[in-house]
């Protein structure tokens, strides 16, 4: 049975978007569509299904379009109602989900992820709390953040999304060690950000999907600024893996790193060929220009 202690959601949004200039130049990266959808909708409809209610974006500056995004437009809504535009209607007034409140607060400095989910702290409260990263967009028949609710039962502890990775790949992930391994999950004893192969302590990298609790926080603030004088958020989450353990939990289905080029034409290429308006001709022109 699904958990429902967890009730809101952290979507750090504040980063530049750099490697898709001149595209986000104006536009969020978030903002960018995966066919006709924006790439957080995605994530927030993911947070959404698993039964969060409240969802806050940490937001930067020229981010206003993320929360326009995700209210209500009025006139656009008037003018489809007026010419009986009905289908496009519905799409455009089902962007919010039901019984979904959004909030913004602003990260003034780009100082690493620790630090974006500290900025949600006073919109948080005192509950546990799931965070989202919008870069990866998983599909799959049950929901990343819902696997890891589910995962979690009624335990306090924090729990991190994993995927078995490549040697080559481990300097681009937070890597875990392995202190325990249970059925289908494991209990991670230490995180590494970013190790060179032959110092991960496993193939098994964090992806962006994580259940917090709210002692979080109190990790976050023990820490002093790394390199740049960012604070990571794998080292807040070693100091509660020393402490008492973190469930790592392996997710099933498809993930596609939209923070690159390359992943983010992959997630169009299979949402596309999936798409009800445009699949099947979609397919027929790959097969048509296939080598």
């Amino acid at each position: 049975m699904m958990n429902n202690k967890i009730k809101t959601a952290v979507f750090p949004v504040a980063g530049l978007g750099s490697r898709f200039l001149p595209a986000t130049k104006v536009t969020p990266k978030e903002m960018l569509p995966i066919v006709d959808k924006p790439l957080i909708q995605y994530a927030v409809e993911e947070a959404a299904e698993a039964g969060i209610t409240k969802m806050i974006f940490v937001t930067g500056r020229n981010k206003r379009s993320i929360e326009d995004h995700f209210d209500t437009a009025y006139e656009l809504e008037a003018e489809l109602a007026l010419k009986s535009k009905e289908d496009l209607l519905k799409i455009a007034s089902s962007v919010v989900p039901n019984g979904c409140e959004f909030v913004c607060v602003r990260q003034s400095a780009a100082l690493g992820l620790g630090h974006a989910v500290r900025c949600a702290k006073s919109a948080v409260f005192d509950e546990d709390f799931a965070v989202l990263l919008v870069d990866d967009l998983i599909k799959g028949p049950v929901g990343a953040t819902a696997q890891l609710i589910s995962a979690r039962g009624n335990s306090d502890r924090a729990v991190i999304g994993l995927e078995a990775i490549e040697p080559h790949q481990t300097e681009a992930y937070g890597v875990v060690a392995v202190k325990e391994k249970l059925d289908e999950h494991v209990i991670v004893s230490d995180l590494v950000e970013k190790p060179q192969s032959d110092a991960a302590p496993s193939n098994l990298g964090v992806v962006g999907r994580y259940i917090l609790p709210n002692s979080i926080f109190d990790a976050i603030d023990s820490l002093g600024s790394g390199s740049g004088g960012e604070i990571q958020l794998t080292d807040a989450l070693a100091v509660l893996a020393k402490r008492e353990g973190v469930l790592g939990v392996p997710l099933t289905g498809l993930r596609f790193d939209c923070g690159s080029k390359l992943g983010f034409v992959m997630a169009n290429v299979a949402m596309g060929l999936e798409h009800p308006e445009i699949g099947i001709k979609f397919a027929s022109y790959l097969r048509s220009i296939a080598p």
